[in-house]
């Protein structure tokens, strides 16, 4: 692991002397509900090979980017903190997430979730991580206030700055709450233009949860293609994609886009100098059908 001191990685420029340093600042954030200072916009790794996982966000890194999102069943924690260790950027400066893979091979003990976490750390190579979530609830199991109960308990040693769930809907949500009165600073769940989770972005809202869109673009799955979003992003002179993260943006949602293309990375994080007008907001809202990319959570159980 690396040490902690100055909290430079080696060979780390100071972060005064970071030639991105205009790029950050450009970059939207939000206050998660423990003061942790969050980036808005973020960069997804899922379904990036480990081999290619340190070229990929090296590239997002020298984009722009500052927070890199991952999980222990990606399986390429080891490239991406390859990357962030040899990005030359103050571990300060990085805002770095990874998931527990609450496997159906057992039921979670503080024990075994306590080894999850190290493991991912080890892989990282990092002393910490700024945000730990719990990847799937499998309510069916029932084991998922156990491992939240555990995770807070990482968060007060300060191994994880934050610490939240992804794929939580509103019951198991409220359980957590009540179990262990800590409010999860994060929900990472499906949300695109196609499915965009009002009722459950109004509970975050309440409850002071911010919200994280995985697929925020709708994984392919012909979201961009749709001529509403064609006539907002010639209206900008903006392609879909940089629309649809906008209004991601705009509505308070964290974003985590994920591309392997080079011109894509670049092209997502250029955000600035456009903003959505009530008419755009109006035509997006049309894009509702309520339908799912990804699997239910109510019904996920695979391992």
């Amino acid at each position: 692991m690396h040490s902690g001191g100055s909290g430079l990685f080696p060979g780390a420029r100071s972060p005064r002397g970071s030639k991105d340093r205009s790029l950050v600042s450009n970059l939207p954030s939000i206050t998660l509900n423990n003061g942790v200072v969050m980036p808005q916009l973020g960069f997804g790794v899922w379904q990036v090979p480990d081999d290619e996982a340190t070229a990929t966000v090296a590239t997002a890194l020298e984009a722009g980017y500052r927070s890199i999102d991952t999980a222990a069943i990606y399986e390429n924690e080891v490239g991406t903190g390859k990357a962030l260790a040899s990005s030359g950027i103050a571990r300060e400066e990085l805002f770095v997430t990874t998931k527990m893979w609450n496997s159906a091979t057992e039921t979670w003990t503080r024990e075994g979730v306590l080894r999850e976490f190290d493991a991912s750390l080890d892989r990282l190579g990092l002393d910490y991580v700024d945000l730990y979530l719990i990847h799937w609830p499998r309510a069916m199991r029932d084991d998922y206030v156990t491992v939240y109960r555990t995770l807070v308990e990482i968060a007060a040693e300060g191994r994880a700055k934050a610490i939240g769930v992804s794929n939580f809907k509103r019951p198991q949500l409220e359980r957590v709450i009540a179990d262990t009165s800590v409010v999860p600073a994060v929900n990472q769940i499906e949300l695109h233009p196609n499915f965009p989770q009002a009722e459950l972005r109004a509970f975050h809202a309440e409850q002071g949860i911010a919200t994280e869109a995985w697929s925020p673009l709708g994984q392919g799955r012909g979201l961009l293609e749709d001529a509403t979003l064609a006539r907002v992003a010639a209206k900008h002179g903006k392609s879909p994609a940089q629309v649809v993260l906008r209004w991601h943006l705009q509505l308070g949602n964290v974003a985590i886009p994920k591309s392997a293309t080079p011109s894509r990375i670049r092209e997502n994080i250029d955000l600035a100098g456009f903003e959505l007008d009530a008419d755009d907001l109006t035509a997006i809202a049309g894009l509702d059908t309520g339908t799912r990319v990804g699997p239910d959570p109510d019904d996920f159980d695979w391992n």
